[in-house]
C-alpha cells in the first residue's frame, strides 16, 4: 500500500508527519499541491481545505494526526 502526503512547502504539520514516518522507517510521497493543479483538485474533491493529507490506502485524514500515523504498521515500511 501506497502513502501520500499532499503538501505545501513550509508547513509545520507536513514536517511533523514527515518525521513521525520516518522515525518509523516508513515509506511516503510527497505531492506539492502548490506545483500539482490535478491534486489540488483531488484534495478538494476528498473535503480537505488544510494540509497535510495522508492517503494510505483507502483511508485518509488531514492535518497531523499521530494517534492514525501510529496505526500504519510493518508492512508500510520501504
Amino acid at each position: 500500500m501506497s502513502i501520500i502526503i499532499y503538501s505545501k512547502p513550509d508547513c509545520v504539520q507536513c514536517n511533523a508527519t514527515y518525521r513521525t514516518l520516518d522515525r518509523q522507517g516508513i515509506a511516503y510521497q510527497v505531492v506539492d499541491l502548490t506545483t500539482d493543479e490535478a491534486a489540488l483538485h483531488h484534495v478538494k474533491s476528498l473535503g480537505y481545505q488544510q494540509v497535510p493529507v495522508i492517503v494510505a490506502g483507502d483511508a485518509h485524514w488531514s492535518g497531523f494526526r499521530p494517534d492514525l500515523l501510529s496505526t500504519l504498521s510493518a508492512t508500510h515500511q520501504g
